[in-house]
């Protein structure tokens, strides 16, 4: 693995939209990152003042902090508490470049990437592109349901809540408020389990104060599970405690349920159950995204790119993956490495130093994974821990994920504010970011069935 550079990079000072993107000239090997998640940004934070060339391309100007986009969703803190400025975090940083640009296709025979704003040569590639959900083929549920992969998605599902339960208050047809108040939530992980831990407090705390023409439990909370417990990848005693927490929270979970159809009203799962809601938040699946020149005999399941344990693209010699969308498949990891983010941040960090050596024709060690344990919260002063061979719940294991995830914010401001936030609701119970900033609109809109057609559908109870 000789480091391949470019002497002479073509003059790129002069550049139209269609033409190269505009980079300073250098003699330096060029590293170029897609991606400015958990995995790019630890790339880049191992490859600061270094001697090579860093560029970073995003679609977004900022990082997003995806562990905590529930609590923006469900008005617990605002969207600019948990993003960060690309060029803030790069500030100072005099060999790391940011580009806002789409990445559409890369061109391996060129070692040229081509974005919607031009095309850049690079030396080495990196993709860190991560996932986007997958709802497996269901068009209907695509069309009428939402994610949570992204800020938007946080923002439109707070939206989407709020908005249901302003019109709930409005309508006088009782099946119609049923709907608009009834909340389903796909897959059992930890971003649905914490998401249904949320929406259940919104319920009991909030609901009451904002909306007395209803009583609170009008809100209904269904979480669908497809396997036989929640948090499968954790320890079971971390699945029961999880199932303990959301019970008492009157959360409905419903296992070895999947669902098959939704047509924006009533969600149908496989065994024939219907549940009347106009609001469905699918947490059930992820597949990775990469631009299209990479041949599909490198992609496995999940829609992930193979990589040897060196965190190089199968079948590439200067092409690499790191975070979600790698898969280093041994016999000790057939499906890969988890998809979380200290998985993502240790291969950004390792390939950062492995790089380095193969640019100086050293021979780097193969990526060793190490499992610093699992965290997940189901309402205030409820989470469960893995920690190795500790096992614990409550509300220790709460304030441990409370300083984990508040130590990985990035930036000073960002800490201050969500520490404030949750000090707030700590006491007090408040969310005071209930704010309808804009009129959020359903891809499909579906009318809700009329009373005369009640024997139609069936509440789960």
């Amino acid at each position: 693995m000789t480091a391949n550079h470019t002497k002479n990079h073509k003059n790129e000072t002069a550049c139209k939209v269609t033409d190269e993107i505009c980079l300073p000239d250098t003699n330096l090997p060029r590293v170029v990152i897609i991606g400015g998640g958990f995995a790019g940004l630890a790339l880049v934070e191992k490859l600061k003042h270094k001697e090579v060339q860093v560029v970073l391309f995003d679609k977004n100007n900022f990082h997003q902090f995806q562990p905590l986009f529930y609590q923006v969703a469900t008005s617990a803190l605002e969207p600019d508490s948990i993003v960060f400025p690309f060029r803030k975090q790069i500030n100072g940083y005099k060999n790391v470049l940011f580009r806002l640009a789409e990445v559409e296709e890369i061109q391996p025979s060129t070692n040229t990437i081509i974005t919607n704003k031009g095309s850049v040569h690079y030396d080495y590639l990196v993709l860190a592109t991560g996932t986007t959900t997958n709802f497996f083929g269901m068009d209907n549920v695509e069309s009428h349901s939402l994610g949570m992969k992204d800020i938007r998605d946080s923002l439109n599902i707070r939206h989407m809540m709020l908005q249901n339960l302003e019109q709930a208050a409005i309508t006088c047809d009782d099946k119609e408020q049923d709907a608009l108040t009834n909340f389903v939530i796909v897959g059992g992980g930890p971003a649905g389990v914490e998401m249904a831990g949320a929406l259940a407090e919104f319920c009991k705390y909030i609901l009451p104060k904002d909306y007395p023409e209803y009583p609170s439990s009008i809100m209904n909370i269904y979480l669908i599970e497809a396997l036989d417990e929640l948090l499968n990848t954790m320890s079971d005693k971390a699945s029961s405690k999880t199932l303990k927490y959301l019970k008492d929270l009157d959360v409905r979970v419903l296992f070895n349920e999947s669902v098959s159809d939704y047509d924006g009203s009533i969600v149908t799962t496989k065994s024939g159950k219907t549940i009347l809601a106009k609001n469905l938040i699918w947490t059930a699946g992820v597949k990775g995204q990469f631009p299209k020149g990479i041949d599909n005999k490198h992609v496995v399941k999940g829609n992930r790119l193979k990589t040897d344990s060196y965190l190089m693209v199968e079948g590439y010699k200067n092409i690499f993956a790191i975070g979600d969308i790698a898969a280093i498949i041994t016999e000790e990891t057939p499906k890969g490495h988890p998809q979380v983010a200290q998985t993502a941040i240790q291969q950004g960090k390792w390939l950062g130093n492995s790089l380095l050596k193969i640019i100086t024709n050293e021979a780097p060690k193969p990526f060793e994974y190490k499992d610093k344990g699992s965290l997940a919260t189901v309402g205030k002063r409820k989470a469960v821990a893995d920690l190795g061979n500790f096992k614990f719940a409550g509300y220790f294991a709460w304030l441990l994920w409370s300083v984990v995830h508040l130590l990985s914010i990035s930036g000073f401001r960002n800490r201050l504010m969500v520490g404030f936030n949750w000090a707030v609701s700590y006491f007090t119970y408040e969310k005071s970011n209930r704010l309808i900033i804009r009129n959020f609109k359903p891809k499909n809109s579906q009318t809700t069935p009329k009373k005369e057609n009640k024997e139609e559908v069936k509440n789960v109870n």
